[in-house]
């Protein structure tokens, strides 16, 4: 900030003491319980149907997402054999890691350009290096120009996940936005799993993984081309002062008789242009610090419950069950997309407190079977059992809950001034814990054995659970600017 710095950002937004704050913030899950009352119920619901093309536009991007987490799993050692670095354990993981730095650096700048520029040329921003880095992939034959497709791919990567979650929570009436916030992960679920069918003729097939990058270019360009005729988010319009077009987005989206109370609710948190003068340190100080918090510790235990560790280490588990590769990643597969439609029926029925809270249990006693599994008083016949009915138990219970619910939570719980910066911030975190987890998680497993680590999973699974309920309130029913009032009222 000018003048002052931090100081003068100190003393405007902390109102109270941050012990304070943490209290306030406790009790006004109460607000958000009378707020579902609110004047908004008089005139009906929207219809759900009027804002569901462009979300499945939107979450095209979710999509891309999935297929390129997993587009690498059948493709690597046909790719190394054409470009010369088989054998080269480096080489094999700066493909993986690459793309992660991308997903990084994409997702650091995601709010600075969902509020610069809006969240539909967002959605483009996102998909253009998606098409580069492809494009470059399938038709390299050198391993530097395939690491550098790599990087432009997960810049996109990072793009795509907070942008999409800003915009699908914006766009969504308040009673369906829980069902649609869980549309990305079921596009996530169905773009790894797409991924994972696609790339399995890429053993026996030569040059097959050539075609897995050039089928993806196909997608991201129709999300480029098909989000022109999509709706700008009316919450970015009227930040932008651009209330006449903000009214004809809302009536498209949610019906004419909507439109002037949509109007008058969000020119009372989204004023002007204030959106253009937030900084860093805001996010990190006086009234914003418990919402930022709670956010980034959300997406650090999500990643510290082991999904990423469990995902990687089940293809050894199926083997030792005698399942190949390509089942085993397929049963993975179709677990995770089934707990997905389920997280989507209840999400807003539930709520999103229930499914967190249910979820990381769920997590807790997967993780349980395995420590049991890996011990040394379970008779051998029944090892296996235990390891494989407790991945997909993981699995299941991490698509229902810990999976679908941060990213729409956050969308939820941020104030529409700080939405999408805040949305940066926490993805960033949550991309810093993805890569220490991969990293430690081997060497761990070296030195540590899988009893071990599989308990300290299943211990930040247990903490997730007390950290949830003591910390995280509801919000299913309530529009974002209820949320807004009951969570951060002006002082």
């Amino acid at each position: 900030m000018r003048g002052g710095g931090l100081a003068d950002a100190y003393s405007m937004y902390k109102r109270a003491s941050t012990k304070d704050q943490f209290t306030d913030y406790e009790d006004r899950e109460e607000n958000l319980d009378r707020a579902e009352n609110g004047v908004w119920k008089e005139i009906g619901n929207p219809s759900w149907k009027r804002p569901l093309p462009h979300i499945l536009v939107a979450i095209i991007s979710s999509l891309l997402f999935g297929y390129h987490l997993g587009v690498v799993n059948d493709t690597l050692e046909s790719m190394s054999l054409d470009l010369d670095f088989s054998g080269s354990t480096l080489a094999e993981g700066l493909v993986v890691s690459t793309c992660l730095g991308g997903a990084l650096l994409g997702s650091i700048f995601s709010g600075w350009i969902a509020d610069g520029v809006g969240r539909r040329r967002g959605f483009q921003l996102c998909a253009l290096p998606m098409i580069i880095g492809a494009s470059m992939s399938a038709a390299t034959s050198t391993l530097g120009v395939m690491l550098l497709g790599r990087l432009f791919v997960g810049i996109g990567m990072g793009l795509g996940p907070a942008v999409a979650a800003l915009y699908v929570a914006e766009v969504s009436p308040a009673f369906v936005r829980g069902t649609y916030g869980s549309f990305t992960q079921i596009a996530t679920c169905l773009g790894l799993l797409g991924s994972l069918l696609i790339g399995i003729p890429a053993k026996d097939t030569a040059g097959w993984w050539r075609v897995c990058f050039w089928i993806s270019t196909i997608p991201a360009a129709l999300l480029a081309v098909l989000m022109e005729f999509c709706a700008e988010s009316p919450h970015w319009l009227v930040k932008r002062g651009r209330i006449d077009l903000a009214e004809e987005e809302l009536e498209k989206l949610m019906g004419a008789p909507h439109v002037k109370y949509a109007i008058a609710e969000m020119s009372k948190t989204d004023k002007g242009d204030e959106v253009d003068n937030v900084r860093f340190g805001e996010l990190l100080y006086g009234r914003h610090f418990k919402v930022v918090f709670i956010g980034s510790a959300l997406f650090a235990l999500q990643q510290l419950s082991g999904i990423n560790a469990v995902f990687y280490f089940s293809s050894t588990v199926f083997k030792k069950a005698g399942v190949p590769t390509d089942t085993a990643n397929t049963c993975v597969g179709i677990v995770n997309l089934t707990g997905s439609i389920i997280a989507m029926m209840l999400m807003d029925r539930l709520g999103r407190k229930v499914l967190l809270i249910g979820s990381f249990l769920g997590m807790a006693v997967a993780t349980g079977l395995q420590v049991a599994a890996a011990s040394s008083f379970v008779p051998s016949f029944a090892v296996l059992y235990l390891s494989v009915g407790g991945t997909l138990l993981y699995v299941l219970a991490f698509s229902l809950g810990a999976g679908p619910v941060p990213s729409l939570l956050l969308s939820e719980i941020f104030p529409g001034r700080i939405r999408a910066k805040a949305m940066a911030l926490c993805m960033a975190a949550h991309w810093v814990i993805n890569f220490l987890v991969g990293l430690l998680f081997l060497p761990m497993l070296e030195h540590l054995g899988p009893q071990i680590v599989y308990a300290i999973f299943a211990g930040f699974c247990l903490f997730a659970v007390a950290f949830v309920k003591k910390n995280v309130v509801e919000t299913k029913g309530k529009t974002l600017q209820e949320i807004e009032f009951a969570l951060l009222p002006s002082h």
